[in-house]
């Protein structure tokens, strides 16, 4: 398979210039920038990879392994973009965006992220957190009224209904930002709750309200606390933010994050004129290649090309490496970027401090999607490695991270001043783990002076 790595100039004044993005991006319902004039701004190139600490022979391996995985037909294109000290180290891209098209690639290339819009959503709520509408051991039920008196599942009777029993309390909303609150996503066969959600058409619903109309009629999977699951809690958050807010989702994504960072091509729809920036999603074909994506969970795939049934706060964004970058950047700067701040430091620091029980990170449980231990935990819309020498890890101790079905992932590093976004389109498939245990390897193999 052919490839195509995008040429970096080097201008006069020290800096890898790279492609500028004047495109904005519309939402759902009026826009997800609602500002014609906006324009996507880039972080600062570095002079040299050497200038950050990095070895260019380094990043040559990650950029090999990139194009390979590309050669080999495991992804049909990629893109990485590296950042240190608020500045670009490395910024790649292999391979093709549309394999029928012959399309490559490219820096301002749009990817769907599905999962990695859930830290974003949890920025939106704590600026509401900030200004005092919401407190993190509220109940749910305060602000998620369809919850009210949910039962919590006790086993399966004869005739194959789900017994239940009574919560012993409600959810808090610190629950709902860590994974432990009960609830399901119906996602993964892995539990009768689980299924019900999916037999239910959760997931499919119109609006945040009928989402979490049919949600609350299926009984909590666990008490309160007691358990970690990946469920819909993210976009129930996206139900509170239009709630308290009195905004839509988008429009306060726009508004409040978006636009104060310069996010243009960020957003829940793509135009029809921007749609040929728009990275095809491809699945294994079942024959070691590639086919394009129709489904996942046994789900059809969002049409990108038009606005969505509703604004998904767990997964329905869509975004470029560089408009990512930003929003980790604004992170690892505890909540600032380019003089404009998001949160407070304390409020960044308390997304990035632990919220599950310790009774909980010290047992195992089949159904976690990750083995979290009190190595790695989970803080309020990030996972957290807290221990990274205990899981055979590289990088620096408090690193926060996620990803997407898609394949996208990234991880911010506060002790490395690090960041990383990386790229692809294959749907719900191990390869992506793969690719983010590599690069991460490589990616810290390259620094080879951090002390610059």
């Amino acid at each position: 398979m052919p490839i195509r790595r995008l040429r970096r100039d080097q201008g006069a004044d020290g800096r890898l210039h790279g492609p500028r993005l004047h495109r904005r991006l519309p939402g759902s319902r009026g826009g997800a920038t609602g500002d014609a004039g906006m324009t996507a701004r880039d972080l600062p190139f570095a002079s040299s990879p050497e200038a950050l600490g990095f070895d260019p022979q380094g990043l040559a391996s990650l950029d090999g392994y990139m194009s390979g995985m590309v050669e080999s037909g495991k992804v049909a294109g990629t893109s990485t973009l590296l950042i240190r000290h608020g500045r670009v180290a490395a910024f790649s891209t292999f391979g093709k965006a549309d394999l029928a098209d012959d399309k490559p690639i490219e820096r301002d290339t749009l990817f769907r992220i599905y999962s990695m819009t859930k830290p974003v959503t949890g920025v939106a709520m704590m600026i509401l957190y900030e200004q005092g509408l919401w407190r993190l051991d509220d109940p749910i039920t305060d602000y998620l009224p369809e919850f009210i008196g949910q039962k919590v599942f006790a086993g399966i009777a004869d005739d194959g209904s789900m017994l239940t029993k009574d919560a012993i309390r409600a959810p808090t909303m610190r629950e709902l930002m860590s994974h432990t609150t009960g609830l399901g996503y119906g996602l993964f066969d892995v539990h009768p709750v689980e299924r019900a959600y999916r037999e239910s058409g959760v997931m499919m619903a119109d609006s945040h309200e009928q989402l979490a109309e049919r949600a609350a009629r299926i009984p909590l999977m666990f008490q309160p606390g007691t358990e970690w699951f990946y469920s819909i809690a993210t976009d129930l958050q996206a139900l509170v933010v239009k709630r308290l807010s009195g905004m839509s989702f988008a429009d306060f994504l726009r508004t409040r994050i978006f636009e104060p960072l310069g996010m243009a091509d960020t957003g829940f729809h793509v135009p029809a004129d921007q749609v040929h920036r728009l990275a095809e999603m491809y699945c294994d074909d079942g024959a070691g290649g590639l086919r394009v994506a129709t489904d996942a969970f046994d789900m059809p795939i969002n049409d990108y090309t038009r606005p969505p049934r509703f604004e998904g706060g767990g997964g329905g964004l869509v975004s470029t490496a560089m408009d990512y970058a930003r929003f980790c950047q604004m992170i690892l700067n505890r909540g600032e970027l380019d003089g404009v701040r998001i949160l407070k430091p304390a409020t960044v620091d308390l997304m990035a401090t632990n919220a599950v029980p310790e009774a909980v990170l010290d047992t195992t449980h089949p159904l976690r999607l990750l083995p979290f231990s009190r190595a790695l935990t989970f803080g309020l819309d990030f996972a957290i490695t807290e221990d990274p020498k205990r899981l055979g890890l590289v990088e620096g101790k408090g690193t926060l991270s996620w990803g997407g079905g898609g394949g996208t992932w990234f991880w911010i590093d506060p002790e490395n001043d690090l960041i990383f976004v990386g790229l692809i389109q294959r749907m719900a498939d191990p390869v992506s783990g793969e690719f983010r245990i590599r690069a991460r390897s490589l990616t810290y193999a390259a620094l080879t002076h951090p002390e610059k």
